[in-house]
Order: C-alpha cells, then sequence, then structure tokens
C-alpha cells in the first residue's frame, strides 16, 4: 500500500544478486507507476525506465530535452511503487563531470537501483539512430568516475553504455567498454549490437555484467532471453515495449469511437475494473481505513 516495502538499499543489493545469480535479468520498461507494479507482479526480475519513454510521455522527441528534476521525479515516482529494483536511463548525465555527480546523488535520493550514463555527445539521439556521434575515451572516462565517486550507497548500480559501435567498429566498442570498466563502470550497456556474436565478443572484452537493449524496430534482432543468456549476457532490457503496446491500444479504441460512436466493441480488450482495483491495492486502503474506501469491488467490467 502507498509504496514498495523494500527500501532502496535493499533494492539495490537486489539488484546486484540478480547479476550475479548465472541467470538472465529481464527488466522491462515502465512507462508509469501502474505499469511498474504490472511488471512485479507477472514475476520480472525489475523495472527499467528508459529515458525516450519520459521523454515521449512529455511530448518530446528523445534528444536530451528532458531534465535532471525531471527524470528524478518521475522516476522516483516508479521506482517506489514495486518492490523490484529500478534502473533509469540517465542519457549523458546531465552535464560536465559535476552535473553527473549530482545526477547521481539525485537518483539515490529518488530511490533508484542504478542507472547508465552514455559517451553519446550531447544534444544526444536515440541508440538505434543513424548520425550519432561519441564523445573522446577521455570525456567519457570521466563522466563515470565522476559517478562512480559521487555516490553514497556503494551499491547503487553504475552502469556505462556506449554507443561506439553505431560509428566505429566491433574492436573499438571493446575497447570503450574496456575503458569505462577501468574509469569504474560496474557494468557495461553495449548499444546497438547487431547479432549475437558481437555481444559474445563484449562479454569477452570484460569481466563486469553486460546488458543487451531489445527495443523494437532498432538494430538488433529480437532476441530470446535464453539466446542473450547463451551469447553471456546479464540483463535484458524491453525498454519501450509497454508504452508502444498501450498507445497502439490507445490509437485502436480511439478509432473505434470515432467509428461506431461508442467504445463498446474495444471494451472486451481493456482491462477490467477489477484488475485495476487489484493492481492498486484497494483492498489494503479497506483495511487500513474503512472510512477511504468503504464500496464492493464489482467484479466483470
Amino acid at each position: 500500500m502507498l509504496f514498495s516495502t523494500r527500501t532502496p538499499e535493499q533494492k539495490r543489493r537486489d539488484l546486484r544478486d540478480g547479476l550475479d545469480s548465472g541467470r538472465i535479468q529481464q527488466f522491462p520498461g515502465a512507462f508509469n507507476p501502474l505499469s511498474a507494479r504490472l511488471i512485479e507482479d507477472k514475476g520480472f526480475d525489475g523495472v527499467y525506465i528508459s529515458g525516450a519513454v519520459l521523454a515521449n510521455d512529455l511530448g518530446l522527441p528523445d534528444i536530451g530535452l528532458t531534465t535532471l528534476t525531471e527524470v528524478a521525479t518521475r522516476a522516483g515516482q516508479i521506482a517506489r511503487m514495486t518492490d523490484l529494483p529500478a534502473m533509469v536511463d540517465a542519457d549523458t548525465g546531465f552535464g560536465e563531470p559535476m552535473n553527473v555527480a549530482r545526477s547521481i546523488q539525485e537518483l539515490e535520493n529518488a530511490g533508484l537501483a542504478g542507472c547508465h550514463i552514455e559517451d553519446q555527445v550531447n544534444p544526444k539521439r536515440c541508440g538505434h539512430l543513424d548520425g550519432k556521434n561519441v564523445v573522446d575515451v577521455d570525456t567519457a572516462a570521466k563522466r563515470i568516475r565522476a559517478a562512480a565517486d559521487a555516490r553514497r550507497d556503494p551499491n547503487f548500480l553504475i552502469m556505462a553504455r556506449t554507443d561506439i559501435r553505431g560509428t566505429d567498429t566491433l574492436a573499438a566498442a571493446q575497447d570503450r567498454a574496456r575503458a569505462l570498466v577501468d574509469a569504474g563502470a560496474d557494468a557495461i550497456f553495449p548499444e546497438a549490437m547487431r547479432n549475437l556474436a558481437e555481444f559474445d565478443a563484449i562479454r569477452r572484452a570484460v569481466e563486469v555484467p553486460i546488458l543487451a537493449n531489445m527495443t523494437e524496430f532498432g538494430k538488433s534482432e529480437l532476441f530470446t532471453a535464453s539466446q542473450l543468456e547463451s551469447a553471456g549476457v546479464n540483463m535484458v532490457i524491453y525498454p519501450v515495449t509497454l508504452l508502444r503496446s498501450a498507445m497502439g491500444a490507445a490509437e485502436r479504441t480511439l478509432d473505434t469511437i470515432r467509428a461506431h460512436g461508442s467504445q463498446q466493441a474495444a471494451v472486451d480488450s481493456m482491462q477490467t475494473r477489477a484488475r485495476l482495483y487489484e493492481l492498486v491495492d484497494y483492498e489494503a486502503y479497506n483495511r487500513f481505513d474503512t472510512s477511504v474506501f468503504n464500496f464492493q469491488v464489482p467484479g466483470g467490467h
């Protein structure tokens, strides 16, 4: 009721334990707090909070327009609704190394279990689009070093994302991954890998956990969790999947209303009132204070 039963510190340990478990960790992307509750209810390992989703939810493209305050606030709202560890996309760290340091502490304050910081030039763009530019290795390393030095909870996960494969060779991506680990990264996010062999190459380059981004309509084939696990991947994210699914359903329902003058034909595909009440745990509020909830949860729709 109201918030997670596990503290941020416990959830950070959970994330570390999951990455050390030898079993790939699946983190679907939440687009709001209620979807994070649904992710937990379905038995996933954690919740991912995509920078693209946060930007798109504000009606903005994913090109670095969101602020630290916006990201930390929304990510905190999502993280507090689940007992699962929540990992957030911190883009390029929202500025220079000193800004990166502040970003880490704000995300810690918001209850996140970890974040990733990328090596793109700001303003950035979606990792699966062409025309990206990355900073030099020294600049990238300074971002990660500032992040690692700033955290107060040693279990807050600092993941380094590298987009260099979009502009250079696989060998360059391996070299960049090694440099970022040397700078203090706890894990590596190699963006836009083209096949399982490329994930395996990153796995052989570093000893820390690695992440696979299984976003739709991107550069990577949508591999299964078992395929990725066989290539040595420790965590897989599905960053925009739920937002795309929800917006697709919303658009179809609006089309139904326009075509028929009523939503009746779409009702069978909607989440029921009873299921919604289950996810927001109305019954717990009833036990807490019957003056807050004093009616029966209806069945059906």
